[in-house]
C-alpha cells in the first residue's frame, strides 16, 4: 500500500561528511522521492530539508530510520492516510 508523505530533516553542526552521508540515503532511496528543498541556515550552522516521499510504508520507515542514525541529523516524517497509486 502506497503513501504519500514529508520527511523533515534537519542537519545540526553540518559537516561534510554529515551531509554526504544524507545525500548517499537520499540517492539510494531516489525511486520514492517525489521532490525535495534544501535551506541553510549559515549563522545557526543548521540546515533543513524536506523531502515528499510516495511509496510503501516499509521503504519510507527504512529511509526515515536509517538518516535518523545518522549523527547530528534529526528526523519526523508524517505520511497521509489514504492510499496512492
Amino acid at each position: 500500500m502506497k503513501r504519500i508523505g514529508v520527511i523533515g530533516i534537519i542537519i545540526q553542526a553540518r559537516t561534510a561528511e554529515t551531509a554526504l552521508e544524507v545525500q548517499k540515503l537520499l540517492s539510494e532511496y531516489s525511486s520514492v522521492i517525489v521532490g525535495r528543498m534544501g535551506v541553510p541556515v549559515p549563522e545557526s550552522g543548521v540546515s533543513a530539508i524536506s523531502v515528499i516521499v510516495r511509496g510503501e510504508n516499509e521503504t519510507i520507515s527504512a529511509l526515515n530510520g536509517k538518516l535518523g542514525r545518522i549523527p547530528n541529523v534529526n528526523v519526523k516524517s508524517a505520511l497521509s492516510g489514504v492510499e496512492i497509486q
